[in-house]
């Protein structure tokens, strides 16, 4: 099982962790999975960008970018060429390092 390495956030993750998923779960779902409560206002359907993560290491090793999330990503918060939805971007073999961005262009939180 692949490790994805948390880099610190002040709210879901203040000092940073390590957790490992099964290869084909979304980095959103393993995240969850974990108590990492990223927000995830359109329930991991692709239909907004508050589940927005920067891949630090083994961005190649994620499934290919679909036009829907690319175009969603536009809007994204602190937008980086390693972007991802985490809804969208799925665990290969390979670990991976990510930094869950300190905002989202979400106004109010959703309890999930």
């Amino acid at each position: 099982m692949p490790i994805i390495k948390i880099l610190p956030h002040p709210e879901y993750c203040p000092a940073g962790t390590e957790i490992t998923a099964p290869s084909g779960t979304s980095i959103c779902e393993a995240l969850l999975d974990h108590k990492i409560n990223i927000e995830h206002a359109c329930d991991m359907s692709c239909a907004c960008t508050t589940c927005h993560v920067i891949v630090r290491e083994g961005f190649n090793s994620l499934n290919d970018l679909e036009e829907t999330e690319e175009d969603l990503l536009d809007r994204a918060w602190g937008l980086e060429p390693n972007s991802r939805l985490s809804c969208q971007a799925f665990l290969a073999t390979k670990d991976l390092v990510i930094e869950i961005p300190r905002y989202t262009i979400n106004h109010a939180k959703e309890n999930h």
